[in-house]
């Protein structure tokens, strides 16, 4: 046999093996083997994607072309351009332009988003809730609502006047709960110079989403949580505290909201909350921080680890930490919850990709449960 056909048929087998693999893993997948985690789910699919886009005869070629000065988001299906003024529909086999909105100010500059999906079996108040929808956040405190097919606002929510400025949104619990965080909080140095002190740090407002209301707002004061907390968030109903020497704090937020909720609001109603009369939700108003922590709450957990670099999540619980030293940046661990325990000594993975080079069986019994790339964003583990 001449080389080229030993070649030729080497390349047959490995595709063939390639669309074997790819047929065995939609096959279990239609029959629900892995329906009991979605972070599993999310894995395989990458899985199958991968198989599919780099078997040696898939070619590729460029259909369409853009630029951005601003950064491009992607959002299941759409592309963002022009800080969201413009959407692009990517599903057709040319991108086409869903909605092109007029030009903005600078006091209407969208600051962050998120696409809201309508949750399956439960009956909305509005029609609009059961299309696509994209939840923006404007440099001026207002939480929008905006359809994902059009642009049109359906929802309006003004945050906070000038006591602080929003700019962050995150699920708590994908498409159920979002967290609002508002940049640091930090003095003019005149003020600093003046001796003025600045206690809060950060503000954390929280919605139930679809239909939208108000769960809550809270302030991270220095004098609960001490001065060296750097950055804030809420995940899967845990208050994540990070310090500038790189430890992690969790706390149990559901416990938090009710042990120091003062009066609970719903938007659009009047309200009378420290001599001031409005709507919740209203300009000039907006929200009123409801949630006054007084006393430091009990500690669930915490951890050090270089550069906050925390992510806890599998069955049964585990975290993943770098060791707390320049020295170790690109080494992960992996540790039981339960008993701080080393799983397998360390985990070592590039310096660049953050992907674990070594696979794990040891979280659940069920092969199909293998830990791999851990530290990706899955919605397995909260990062």
């Amino acid at each position: 046999m001449c080389p080229q056909a030993a070649a030729g048929g080497r390349g047959a087998a490995s595709r063939a093996r390639g669309a074997h693999s790819v047929c065995r893993l939609l096959s279990r997948r239609a029959h629900g083997f892995y329906a009991r985690d979605a972070g599993v789910a999310h894995r395989k699919n990458l899985g199958l994607l991968r198989k599919i886009m780099c078997q040696g005869s898939t070619k590729f070629k460029n259909v369409w072309t853009t630029h951005s000065a601003s950064p491009i988001a992607y959002e299941r299906g759409r592309i963002y351009l022009d800080n969201y003024q413009c959407c692009i529909s990517s599903i057709a086999q040319e991108p086409r332009i869903l909605y092109q909105k007029p030009k903005c100010s600078k006091s209407e500059k969208i600051e962050d988003a998120l696409l809201l999906e309508c949750p399956l079996g439960e009956m909305l108040p509005s029609p609009s809730d059961y299309k696509s929808s994209l939840i923006v956040l404007t440099v001026q405190n207002w939480l929008l609502r905006l359809s994902a097919d059009s642009g049109e606002i359906l929802e309006k929510v003004y945050l906070a006047g000038s006591c602080c400025k929003f700019r962050y949104l995150s699920w708590d619990t994908p498409q159920e709960v979002m967290v609002v965080k508002s940049a640091q909080n930090k003095l003019p140095a005149a003020a600093r110079q003046a001796g003025i002190q600045q206690s809060v740090l950060f503000y954390l407002a929280v919605f139930q989403v679809l239909p939208l209301s108000f769960i809550g707002m809270l302030e991270i004061n220095k004098k609960i949580f001490g001065n060296s907390v750097t950055d804030v968030a809420v995940s899967n109903g845990i208050l994540i505290v990070m310090y500038s020497m790189g430890l992690v704090r969790l706390y149990n937020f559901q416990a938090i909201a009710e042990q120091f909720m003062e009066q609970p609001f719903d938007l659009g109603h009047e309200f009378n909350w420290n001599g001031q009369v409005g709507v919740v939700g209203k300009y000039p108003f907006g929200l009123p921080c409801n949630i006054k922590i007084t006393d430091t709450p009990p500690l669930l957990f915490e951890a050090s680890s270089l550069e906050n670099a925390f992510q806890i999540g599998g069955y049964p619980w585990h975290y993943i930490i770098t060791p707390n030293k320049k020295k170790h940046k690109g080494v992960f661990h992996i540790c039981s919850l339960k008993d701080n325990a080393l799983v397998n000594d360390a985990v070592t993975v590039t310096a660049s990709g953050r992907v674990v080079k070594k696979r794990f069986n040891l979280l659940d019994d069920d092969p199909e449960q293998e830990v791999t790339d851990v530290v990706s964003k899955s919605s397995s583990w909260i990062i």
